[in-house]
């Protein structure tokens, strides 16, 4: 149709499972790199998943191209059968004739003889089973049990599961647990990003040119990707019409404006929905794209189960005097901490200190006798003084009658004087000589 118009050598969108037009994409290359490990390291199950027309059966195409001639392969496509159904065509594939009405014993022991005979001739069999989501619990049960036909040694078959994304969520089931834990290799297909879209497009357009390639512009691309959300059966659909409109329009150069038409002609005609579609980043917010590197496959123990991870948008960076305004604030915030603790600890030594102060005066201050008894009040001081006359003051007088009790009551308590004062050193006796008598360090405070 539009092949000769733009020197092509055929159409390069189209939607059959062509190896020759895979686009080596990171997820690609990932999951293309664990199903040969799958089948170098002999695992028992291998799940690959991804979205509808993200590529799945082109990617399996390419593995089973790759395969050497010592490999024995059934491949399911149509996967609506029961148990027994799925023992008769996992044989009729291998090259076995199930019979007419044999039982089912019968044929697990032929099918088991089978890969005996494979193993012992050095060659491996293989089942890869795809669209396994529609496969009941009972089929899925009975290929469990197909993995268990094994030696000492390995397994004498290895299964792939290939299905779309609901597949992981039937695994999930508790009545598949024994199934699950049997999973050695398991990947999820993520879908293209902005940039890969672009050079998905390209790539097939310079496999299907004969002489200088047509090359889509990044705005025309960057329309395909907001369509098609990256999955690349929709972005051969969407390329696929804008060629053929360009073709109607003998239009040897695609624009944006051209794509445009081609997108609402889809739209109108219900290929593509009118839903929101992802905004593409500015330029300056796209990353550059990671150096092609294989994958690399270990050759001990399996790969760890990975899928791609979502793309994660770092907010930009606040500029400089906001910055220097948050670390100030944050300095002064911690310094008020500081302050505020150095106020209670200055508050708790006053207090201390002027307890000490009270007690030391208390000290200081009290008469040398018996101690008072308990309750009673405390002596008023200092004491009066005796009047110029020599009598006794009122207050003496009415204290004399109770020395007697005061006397009685020292023969039965002891009496508390102040310690007697400790010898001055030499050190202290030439400090007064020298400076005279010093100024007590701690004043007397009165409370």
């Amino acid at each position: 149709m539009y092949e000769r118009f733009y020197n092509l050598r055929e159409r390069p969108f189209s939607l059959s499972p062509d190896p020759d037009y895979l686009y080596p994409s990171r997820v690609h290359r990932e999951a293309l790199g664990y199903l040969r490990y799958g089948i170098e390291g002999h695992a028992g199950f291998v799940v690959i998943t991804g979205e509808i027309g993200c590529g799945k059966t082109t990617l399996l195409q390419t593995m089973l191209r790759s395969l050497d001639r010592q490999t024995s392969v059934s491949r399911l496509v149509n996967t609506m059968l029961d148990a027994r159904e799925l023992v008769e065509a996992v044989m009729l594939d291998f090259g076995l004739d199930p019979g007419q009405g044999r039982s089912k014993p019968y044929l697990l022991r032929d099918l088991a003889q089978f890969l005996v005979d494979q193993r012992m001739a050095g060659r491996l069999a293989l089942l890869v089973i795809d669209e396994a989501q529609n496969l009941s619990l009972s089929a899925l049960e009975e290929v469990r049990m197909l993995s268990n036909l094994e030696t000492e040694k390995s397994k004498l078959i290895q299964i792939f599961l290939i299905g779309q994304p609901n597949l992981r969520e039937v695994l999930a089931r508790p009545e598949l647990e024994q199934l699950r834990q049997r999973v050695t290799v398991s990947y999820h297909i993520e879908s293209l990003d902005v940039g890969e879209t672009a050079a998905y497009v390209n790539h097939r357009l310079r496999r299907a040119a004969i002489g200088a390639p047509l090359e889509f512009s990044r705005g025309v691309t960057d329309l395909i990707y907001q369509h098609s959300n990256g999955i690349p059966r929709k972005i051969n659909v969407i390329a696929d019409a804008i060629l053929l409109f360009g073709y109607g329009e003998e239009r040897s150069v695609i624009d944006v404006n051209l794509a445009k038409e081609a997108v609402e002609e889809l739209v109108s005609i219900g290929v593509l929905s009118r839903g929101p579609v992802p905004s593409v980043p500015a330029p300056a917010q796209i990353a550059a794209p990671a150096p092609v590197v294989a994958p690399v496959v270990p050759s001990a123990a399996p790969p760890p189960v990975t899928a791609a991870a979502p793309a994660i948008v770092t907010p930009p960076p606040a500029t400089a005097p906001v910055a220097a305004a948050a670390m100030h604030e944050s300095e002064l915030h911690a310094r008020e901490i500081r302050l505020a603790e150095r106020e209670t600890r200055i508050t708790e030594q006053q207090r201390v200190l002027m307890e000490g102060y009270r007690l030391l005066g208390d000290a200081r201050n009290r008469p040398a006798g018996p101690a008072p008894p308990a309750g009673a009040p405390r002596p008023a001081w200092p004491p009066a003084k005796p009047a110029s006359d020599g009598r006794p003051t009122p207050a003496a007088a009415s204290a004399a009658p109770r020395a007697s009790d005061e006397a009685l009551a020292s023969t039965r308590r002891p009496v508390y004087r102040d310690p007697l004062p400790a010898p001055e050193s030499l050190w202290m006796r030439l400090r007064r000589g020298l400076f005279g008598p010093g100024k007590p360090v701690i004043e007397d405070w009165r409370f």
